[in-house]
């Protein structure tokens, strides 16, 4: 156009390259040839959803707009076999989208995140029974808490046997940390009062302050998204939020199945086998990243030299019955400690217990069943029964202990009790017919009444213990007194 204000049009249409008879169309009408032509308003073929979308796709659009155009597509060709064809479902798919961006509601906006390095770790637990992982014969019931940094991709991720505690977060934090060798300036995690949402208020933010001092300890600013919002972003500053780690939630487990796949089968010896399993599929993630998390870890802070406190304190005091109570589940301990004041170290897979300052046991961590009350109490008899065989009292008399030890944890040796030979039963091991109280009872007697309840690797026989401990047979052969008639 500049050509043709300077020469005439025959120069500028050579300069340009064009010929003469264009340089006129050009000067009679600049617009190019497609914004000369006209829209079409006829069609060239019939409509192929002509009378069904009038009269039944857009009354469903109308009452149900999620449905899918898939959706839309199968119901169509069930009310109409003969009509509908594989070459309408791409005709209704571009007329739902165009009508829901006419007429539709608004969707979520989700903005471009800027990943930068060194500044954000993210924790998580996410649900991991359907591995169908089996230890020592049994199915694990089980999460993962699961740790990741949103630069480079660094990831941990831990086995998880009860609920989501502070104990099992804050071991997870340590131990991710010092694996990676450096803090992070921001931990990101989701709502708090959502993992602890059954406890007290001054239990919760009790809860709440532990995790902020702990947070605190590796010099990282606690985050938190809001409740229900798992995957939102930050519009204003551009910086990732807890959606970093969700997506990377179902990654990890996809890897362990197919790892478990791999491998053949989900069978393991004990616990400490499929946690070096976990360990290992982790860590083949990481040697993959293993540029970027270098990169990374360089601009980390330094740890603290001090380890954190990963545990739940508690104090309780040995009864008499020789345990404790602890989380609704009652603990034995050695007789020699009745009396005394012990201080719990509640950690996620164990109970460590110290007298004043020194050590002096440590237990499995026992959960309740989730199909008993909370007022059911369990106790594994292993480490009282030495003191149960010099009295009777435990097991003869009705007091307040002879029923809470009744065993529901099954000791080591001895097959669960599920119910009568040869009739499996869902129901609680302590449905099972208790010793009836007796006044005159040896510790022999005791043993042999207990072995019969609970035999080694076998079932028991419900009808002969229950006939065996019956005040008839334990009173022996002291004739039974007749009640006294009254006269009136």
């Amino acid at each position: 156009m500049r050509l043709r204000t300077d020469h005439p049009q025959m120069i500028a249409a050579a300069k340009a390259g064009l010929s003469v008879a264009t340089a006129r169309r050009i000067d009679l009408d600049p617009r190019p040839a497609s914004a000369k032509k006209q829209r079409r308003i006829y069609r060239t073929r019939p409509d192929p959803l002509g009378g069904l979308w009038d009269e039944e796709i857009l009354p469903l659009l109308t009452a149900a707009p999620g449905l899918r155009p898939i959706t839309l597509f199968d119901e169509l060709a069930r009310r109409h076999p003969d009509r509908i064809g594989p070459s309408f479902r791409r005709t209704l798919e571009r007329r739902v989208a165009d009508w829901k961006a006419r007429h539709g509601s608004n969707v979520d906006v989700i903005f471009p995140q800027i990943q930068q390095p060194g500044r954000m770790g993210l924790s998580d637990f996410t649900d991991a029974n359907g591995f169908g992982v089996i230890v020592g014969g049994q199915r694990l019931e089980h999460r993962l808490y699961h740790f990741a940094l949103a630069f480079s991709g660094f990831e941990h991720a831990e086995v998880i046997l009860g609920g989501e505690s502070y104990a099992a977060l804050a071991s997870g934090l340590e131990n991710a940390l010092r694996l990676l060798g450096g803090v992070p300036r921001e931990h990101r995690s989701d709502s708090l009062s959502a993992a602890f949402r059954n406890l007290a208020m001054p239990d919760a933010e009790d809860l709440t302050r532990r995790f902020a001092a702990l947070v605190t300890h590796f010099g990282m600013v606690p985050t938190r998204n809001n409740r229900g919002v798992a995957h939102e972003t930050c519009p204003w500053a551009l910086v990732p939020r807890d959606g970093a780690i969700e997506s990377r939630n179902g990654h990890v487990k996809t890897r362990i199945t197919q790892a478990l796949l791999l491998r053949g089968s989900s069978l393991f010896d004990d616990l400490e086998a499929y946690r070096g399993f976990v360990a290992g599929v982790i860590g083949q993630h990481n040697r993959r990243h293993a540029a970027m998390i270098d990169a990374e870890r360089a601009v980390l802070r330094p740890l603290p030299t001090a380890p954190a406190m990963t545990w739940e304190a508690m104090t309780v005091r040995v009864t008499s019955a020789s345990g404790f109570m602890c989380r609704h589940v009652f603990y034995t301990v050695p007789s020699r400690l009745v009396g005394h004041r012990l201080h719990l170290r509640i950690h996620d897979d164990r109970i460590e217990a110290y007298l004043g300052g020194s050590f002096v046991l440590a237990l499995p961590r026992g959960r309740r069943p989730k199909s008993l009350p909370l007022r059911r109490r369990g106790a594994p008899m292993r480490r009282s029964m030495s003191s149960i065989t010099a009295t009777s009292s435990p097991l003869c008399e009705p007091n307040r202990v002879r029923w809470p030890i009744w065993p529901i944890v099954t000791p080591s040796g001895h097959a669960p009790l599920t119910g009568a030979p040869g009739k499996p039963s869902s129901r609680p091991v302590r449905r099972a017919t208790p010793p009836a109280p007796w006044s005159a009872c040896s510790p022999s007697r005791t043993i042999a009444v207990w072995r019969l309840i609970w035999p080694p690797r076998s079932m028991p026989d419900l009808t002969r213990a229950t006939r065996q401990t019956s005040p008839r047979c334990c009173a022996g052969s002291r004739p039974r007194r007749r009640p006294r008639r009254r006269s009136w």
